[in-house]
Formats: structure tokens, sequence, C-alpha cells
């Protein structure tokens, strides 16, 4: 773990704390991102790293050094960590000071950071979702990355509680939205893959880096096209093929959504042909996506 308030970085997991006056922690002032770690690298570092610093602005959160420095310590503490495959999990907040809800109190902008070492396999089975009835976030919030997640914790509950893996949001207008922390495409009957505009969700990583590798799949011939825009429930619910995308679960097959079976009930080739151009992205793509650690 690094954190900008002890100056470096532990690897002792009793030392791995974070302050309790931290306004991140008793006012949820803060923001955080998530980057793969694939074989010793850092897949998307730079494009979540981007993202992070999008969601810092919004939140009105100062940051502690400049953006290269940050990207250096990020290497440095994964390279310290020792961890080949897994994610690393970052946060900006205001910092600590006092417990009061003005972070005028606090002095110190602060960057924490972990290293989280997962060896299991993506899962590529098909899941079922349910339609969330907890309220999504305005898109003020909805579209930068705090801590303040507990619609998501009570959407990803009431998954669970009905024996579904995922919640699917509307937003106000009806319109598909996303998941609790992922983003939400389909393949329609035209061979068509389409995404939910992201005004009014998260701007997913992993969704937008599928969106460019789905082109070459558009001049292969295996797609029609790819299309982001406003989707009904009912053109959702009467696709080919539905997935979830992020960088935990990069692409997983949807094949129930509520009481409806989704194509024939089974992954979609296509999901899968998608979910296998990530994989191999994460291993020999481009160095724009692909940050080497120097263990």
């Amino acid at each position: 773990m690094y954190s900008s308030i002890f100056g470096g970085i532990t690897t002792d997991p009793a030392a791995m704390v974070v302050p309790i006056d931290d306004h991140m922690v008793h006012r949820g002032h803060g923001v955080f991102d998530t980057a793969a770690i694939r074989d010793g690298y850092l897949y998307e570092l730079d494009q979540h790293l981007d993202r992070i610093l999008r969601s810092a602005s919004m939140a009105k959160i100062d940051i502690p050094f400049d953006r290269e420095s940050i990207r250096r310590i990020l290497i440095q503490t994964v390279s310290a960590s020792k961890c080949k495959t897994g994610s690393l999990r970052y946060w900006l907040s205001t910092g600590p000071g006092d417990f009061q809800l003005s972070p005028s109190g606090c002095h110190q902008p602060a960057l924490y950071a972990i290293v989280i070492q997962d060896l299991s396999p993506f899962n590529s089975k098909g899941v079922k979702v349910v339609t969330s009835s907890i309220p999504i976030k305005p898109p003020q919030f909805a579209t930068m990355k705090s801590v303040n997640y507990l619609p998501n914790v009570l959407s990803k509950m009431e998954a669970e509680e009905k024996g579904a893996f995922a919640a699917i949001w509307l937003d106000h207008d009806g319109f598909i939205a996303e998941g609790p922390n992922m983003n939400v495409a389909f393949v329609t009957k035209e061979k068509e893959l389409v995404m939910p505009q992201f005004d009014k969700i998260l701007s997913g990583c992993t969704a937008r880096r599928v969106l460019v590798l789905a082109e070459g799949l558009v001049r292969e011939g295996k797609l029609r096209g790819v299309r982001i825009e406003n989707v009904t429930v009912e053109e959702g619910k009467k696709a080919d093929e539905m997935m979830l995308i992020g960088s935990g679960i990069l692409i997983r097959p949807v094949v129930q959504w509520d009481e409806q079976v989704i194509g024939d009930g089974k992954e979609g080739s296509l999901t899968q042909i998608l979910l296998n151009l990530i994989i191999e992205d994460m291993k020999s793509g481009p160095p724009t996506v692909r940050a080497p650690v120097p263990y």
C-alpha cells in the first residue's frame, strides 16, 4: 500500500491504514479508480488515471502531486508488491483534518493506493440480471467515480437477494443506464453492437476499449456496426446478446433479464469473441493500454 500521508509504500498489512479523520472516511469526499494488473503490466493505467483526475476535479479535490508523479507512484506500488496478476486500486481525497462537513480544515490532500492479488480466471458463464428498484444517481454524481457507493451496494444486494448477478439501472427517462459497477451492451438481431450513451453514467474505460476493438469485427464482417445511443428496455430485452462490461469482470454474458430470456438463453458468440479480444489486448495490446511494471 502507498499513502501520501505517511509518505511511502508498505508491504505490512498491519500498516495499511487510512486516518479516520480523512474527509473521505467520515464524509465520503473522495474519488477512486482501479486498473487491472495482467502478467506484470498495468492495463489501461493512463485511461483510468485520466478518469480519476477528472473525478477529482468534479469533486473539487486538489491533487497532492502532478499527474506524472502519481503515475510513477502507482507503478512503484505495484512493483513493491511483486504482484503480477490482480488489480491496483487508488484513491484521492481532501485528506485528514477535523470531523466537520466542510473540508476547510483539511490542509493536505491525500493519495492512497493498494494492490490486490487475484489469480482467479475470468468467468465467461452467463448470468441473470434484474431491474434495479434502487434510485440511480443523478448524472452529476453518476459520471464521477466517487466513494459514495451506497446506491451501488444496495443495488448489488438487491440483485443477490433475487438470485441474480447484478441489477440494471434505468435513467430518469426510462432508458437503460448501467449496472452497479459495470456498463452494459447489446448485440441486436441485425448484428450491431449497441451501448447506452455515457452522458448520464460513468464512462467505463473497459467499455470504451470494447468499442474500439469492436470496430475490427465490423471490418471483418462479424458485426454490421457499432452505435452509442439511448436504448429502451424493450430493445434491450429483445436483443440477440447482452453483456456486462467492467475492469473487474471484463465481459460477462447475460442470459436472462428479469423474466425475459436473452436470445436463445445461451452465452452469445459475439460476446465471447469480444471477451477474447479484451483478454488478448491485456496480454499483447499496444503500449497505449499496457504499462510495464519494473519488478
